[in-house]
């Protein structure tokens, strides 16, 4: 009679547990590659609800211009990349792209898409791009695997690399799309985490040239390369502190800092600042300090201990004022660059609104709110703290990296949105420690023996039948098989609960993936009254009426959000981007907008400016429009022109920021507060409109009239609306931008279903 399918399963199972050491071993390891390998996938398919719900498309703003720049890489040589001259941003100073960027993006995507072709497989470098992130986020899943498996053992490096695998925090800087530098940037930081830990570990100049290697490669792909910059020479500081120098901590340290210092070097944009920015002076004083210290070491070998005591109490003394007086000077003298202000603004909060507003104005530089803690990593918030804690209780010098890592990272993410990118990872693996840890306990399927008490404590038993299962003394109840934390009732309940605990991060990280973190900025997503799903396009749409319908040497200006996504999707030239290098520039553009259009005309004319693009949500209740960066704007030019421009006029007398009747003359009276109402109340058959992002009403009387611009375009919902700059002999014809336009010109139509409301 041949066996069932469930007989030969058993039988292969206790085959399995009877095997030899070595097979049981080549099992497990067989076991591991398969969730390994689950893991990664997992990790990429849930990067891909854009993909699936709307198309291959690149994200947010950023990624624009680093898949414009991966554009022109392969279509030239690295020479020519770097050498890159782009005239059609900044104008009319333009841009010196390859010494002003991370090329590591560029160049992994360059390097994929001329490998693809070598070996015959045509990809289109766009989508390279879209699915470099996901692709990478499974990379950080193993090397988060390794780092972890270092911590602790191999199950907490399992645990780890699923957390990572579908932590939002990390999902939000790399679902497919998010082409950024940070896409690589993860991986490249626990790959140089984990080969630290290994040079740290071995002492081995090999494995610290391999994290010099890597760290160069961080370096070109990321500005955030100054965590480990600062972060590396603390761990080995307090190493010192705690008195454990060794050879170890001298060779690893010394190989990775003078190997990776002179490869980050080799990168154009960062050059000499390894050596003359205060940024990276932690890690010199830290690389002169072990030396110093491995020289004591030397003299206490060579010297009697008097003599010794002498020489390094005055050498030590001698040397640290020297040092501290070499680096006052030196900064001083210029030499040292000061902190810059991206950084003060780690330390004081308050630093970028007063003396940096366009810093301050970046949604993502904000300071994080306690839900969004909860938000981006669930039950790792609580769990995060418990590893943290476990990694006390044995204090090697890895589990101090992880300490120092949790510490400083858990401060910068509560300082700066953006930060809770790197928060994310050591959660991840302080979490799978503290977990790892519980189930080590409650998955031991041994019970310890019981223990019959000794004879002077058999007085403390009844005599009863049942005395044996209930003794009365506390202390002996626990050693009962069917009592206690070795109980399987006990062990059932706990695993069961953090089955459940797990199932639940599950279902959170996939319905933040999907709801808040998949959606493109250029693509948004709407729902009409019957609940079905409305795609607004209006980006676009005006992206490609701009690049069918204007010169292409037309001049765009916009506030600077917006400039890398025309310089990528319309292709003309802008004079303010994303890369924010020039605050003057900025601060031109801000007092356009918020001067009246007699004195803004001069500064359009001067600038060569063709078009003005506008983003105006009032019509279905986009909060992301022009009017809620107005204020970014005043203070922006009221920083280099505080007599001409002032916030506090753009304020009612109540302290109120209103656009409606009671909107102030000179609000009324700028250029961006006719550009976004300019016809709004036609779409209301001239009766008070209703602007639903302030909730405002907006009166026919107050209803703006233009004269140095014309309207050349609004877009379906009017999100985006682009206005033509008159001609000198055209200003005359103050009455003629409302009229029906010529060729080349569309004219917005009311919407057929009455004005939508856009829900994000």
């Amino acid at each position: 009679m041949s066996s069932t399918p469930a007989s030969s399963a058993g039988a292969a199972v206790v085959e399995l547990l009877n095997a030899k050491p070595e097979r049981t071993q080549s099992g497990l390891s067989l076991l591991k590659v398969v969730i390994l390998c689950t893991i990664a996938s997992a990790g990429i398919a849930s990067r891909l609800f854009s993909v699936i719900r709307f198309e291959s498309i690149i994200h947010e703003f950023d990624p624009w211009f680093n898949f414009r720049a991966t554009k022109y890489l392969v279509n030239n040589d690295f020479y020519s990349f770097l050498n890159w001259f782009d005239d059609r941003t900044w104008y009319p100073l333009g841009r010196v792209t390859g010494g002003t960027l991370y090329p590591g993006l560029m160049v992994t995507s360059g390097v994929i898409f001329h490998a693809l072709k070598a070996l015959t497989l045509p990809v289109d470098i766009r989508n390279i791009c879209v699915m470099l992130a996901p692709v990478f986020s499974g990379l950080t899943a193993f090397t988060t695997y390794l780092f972890t498996c270092e911590m602790k053992d191999e199950s907490a490096g399992l645990l780890a690399a699923a957390f990572i695998g579908i932590a939002p925090g990390y999902i939000s800087r790399s679902v497919a799309g998010s082409y950024d530098n940070e896409a690589i940037a993860i991986f490249l930081l626990m790959l140089t985490f984990y080969l630290w830990i290994k040079a740290l570990k071995i002492g081995s100049v090999f494995w610290g040239a391999l994290t010099a290697l890597f760290y160069f490669y961080m370096v070109a792909a990321w500005g955030g390369y100054v965590f480990i910059t600062n972060l590396i020479p603390l761990h080995v500081f307090v190493l010192l502190l705690m008195g454990r120098f060794s050879h170890r901590v001298y060779v690893a340290y010394s190989s990775w800092y003078a190997l990776g210092t002179l490869g980050s070097m080799q990168i154009p944009f960062v050059g000499f600042l390894p050596i003359r920015s205060s940024e990276h002076m932690a890690a010199l004083g830290v690389f002169g300090l072990i030396q110093l210290v491995a020289f004591i070491q030397y003299l206490r070998a060579k010297l009697p201990s008097a003599e010794f005591r002498i020489i390094v109490t005055v050498g030590a003394l001698v040397l640290a004022g020297l040092g501290f007086a070499a680096i006052v000077g030196l900064t001083f003298a210029g030499v040292i660059a000061p902190w810059t202000g991206r950084f003060y603004s780690l330390w004081d909060t308050e630093y970028a609104k007063i003396h940096i507003p366009i810093i301050a104005s970046v949604s993502e530089h904000q300071p994080t709110a306690w839900p969004s803690f909860f938000f981006d990593t669930q039950m790792l918030v609580w769990l995060f703290p418990a590893g943290v804690y476990l990694s006390f209780q044995k204090l090697r010098d890895e589990h101090v990296f992880v300490i120092l890592y949790g510490i400083l990272a858990s401060y910068f993410a509560g300082v700066m949105v953006r930060l809770m990118l790197t928060l994310t990872p050591i959660a991840c693996v302080a979490a799978a420690i503290a977990l790892s840890s519980v189930f080590d306990v409650y998955l031991d399927v041994h019970t310890p023996e019981y223990v019959p008490p000794a004879k002077d404590e058999e007085e403390e038993y009844d005599s009863d039948d049942d005395a044996d299962d209930k003794p009365k003394n506390p202390s002996r109840f626990r050693l009962k098989k069917w009592v206690g934390i070795y109980s399987n009732y006990t062990k059932m309940a706990v695993v069961g609960l953090f089955g459940v605990y797990l199932y639940m991060f599950v279902l959170h990280c996939t319905w933040v993936t999907s709801n808040a973190y998949s959606s493109p900025s250029v693509v948004l997503a709407s729902r009409l009254p019957d609940g079905s799903q409305h795609i607004i396009d209006d980006f676009r749409e005006a992206y490609s009426w701009l690049r069918k319908n204007t010169a292409e040497d037309a001049k765009i200006m916009s506030w600077w959000d917006y400039g890398y996504q025309i310089g990528g999707m319309a292709d003309r030239t802008t004079l303010v981007d994303n890369n924010t290098w020039n605050n003057t520039h900025i601060a031109t553009v801000g007092k356009a907008m918020s001067s009246r259009e007699e004195v803004a005309y001069p500064i359009l004319r001067q600038h060569d400016v063709d078009y003005i693009l506008v983003i105006f949500g009032g019509l279905i209740g986009y909060s992301g429009d022009d009017m809620n960066k107005f204020l970014w704007m005043v203070r922006i030019a009221e920083g280099i022109w505080p007599d001409e421009v002032k916030e506090r006029s753009f304020f009612t007398p109540r302290g109120e920021y209103r656009v409606d009747e009671q909107a102030t003359t000179t609000m009324k009276n700028s250029l961006m507060y006719k550009m976004s109402y300019y016809r709004f109340t036609e779409l209301y058959g001239n009766q008070p409109s209703v602007d639903r992002v302030r909730n405002q009403r907006i009166p026919p009387a107050n209803a703006p009239q233009l004269n140095v611009v014309e309207e050349a375009f609004t877009s379906e919902n009017w999100i985006v609306r682009i206005y033509k700059v008159k001609d000198l002999d055209n200003l005359g014809r103050t009455h003629q931008a409302a009229a029906a336009f010529g060729s080349g010109k569309k004219r917005a139509a009311a919407p057929k279903k009455g004005p939508r409301t856009l829900r994000v």
